[in-house]
């Protein structure tokens, strides 16, 4: 799913092609993406854009007469700069809307069709879309710190829980633990001033970092290669590969559509976290340390 760099190097780069510029039409090829009826969304094409925003991660286009087209990617959705009237292909483009100088087409990978694009009125109905979540980069430790113990969650779920925290998903919270060095299972109530100010501190360096990364991939174009994977990350996705701090294998907790991955060494003191799926088929036999692991693969 994009994440917060994301959306804000797509906002970057949506900027320079139709601020100020009138959305002449908006071709809609899946009948599940529109997720509004009042205001209609004929109502936007012809409406210049006079201001683009991040909601979380949504991405707000705000257009004359106050309205607002707010675009939420969700995991397989993503943009694409292309030529004006861009022909809309079966199975993965769902919408286009047309611009003077191109058009801003948007496609979502596999069969589920989880992208949506709502149409409202005001900042009022682009409140109600806002989950709420902290702005993490603007906010400061008292109100991180007051927003983290507002439930007692594991700090993987909490970060990831866009009613708390602003634009953090499953990759980026993973990075921000790692360079915490704190475990995603560990409860937010359970953090002291100074976890909580590492945990801080990481959520800000981590995603500041990130956003220059795309920033500069993208080269002032478009930024055509969105993924929760990329190569310089340290432990997202890279399940079995060495921690680049430690040279411990990255371990993994699998669950429904995502797993979650860290270094024992660095995050658990070199406790293996249980997998649901693998621990219900071992139980007791599940292996509590990276030796005991080993082992057991020495001997299978």
């Amino acid at each position: 799913m994009p994440e917060l760099p994301d959306i804000v190097v797509y906002i970057e780069a949506l900027e320079p092609r139709i601020l100020n510029q009138p959305l002449e039409r908006v071709r809609v090829a899946s009948p599940f993406l529109l997720r509004t009826a009042t205001p209609p969304l004929q109502a936007v094409e012809g409406e210049s854009v006079r201001e683009l925003r991040r909601v979380g991660k949504r991405i707000a286009i705000g257009l004359q007469n106050d309205l607002w087209l707010v675009l939420h990617l969700m995991i397989a959705g993503r943009l694409h700069w292309s030529k004006r009237g861009v022909k809309l292909t079966p199975k993965r483009a769902l919408a286009a809307m047309d611009f003077p100088q191109g058009s801003l087409l948007l496609t979502e990978a596999g069969s589920q069709r989880r992208a949506s694009l709502h149409v409202v009125q005001g900042d009022e109905g682009l409140r109600d879309l806002d989950p709420g979540g902290l702005e993490v980069l603007t906010a400061d430790f008292d109100s991180f710190a007051a927003r983290r113990a507002s439930g007692n969650h594991t700090l993987k779920r909490a970060l990831t829980d866009p009613r708390l925290f602003s634009g953090i998903g499953n990759a980026y919270s993973d990075e921000i633990l790692h360079r915490a060095q704190l475990s995603p299972v560990t409860l937010t109530q359970r953090l002291g001033r100074d976890d909580i100010a590492r945990l801080q501190h990481a959520v800000r360096s981590v995603l500041v970092e990130w956003t220059d990364r795309l920033r500069a991939d993208a080269q002032g174009g478009f930024p055509e290669n969105v993924t929760a994977f990329r190569e310089e990350m340290a432990v997202h996705g890279k399940y079995g590969k060495p921690c680049p701090r430690c040279g411990t294998k990255v371990q993994r907790i699998r669950y429904a559509n995502n797993e979650t991955n860290y270094c024992p060494k660095c995050q658990t003191g070199g406790r293996l976290l249980a997998d649901r799926a693998l621990s219900r088929l071992m139980k007791q036999d599940w292996p509590r340390t990276l030796e005991e692991l080993e082992s057991l693969k020495k001997r299978g």
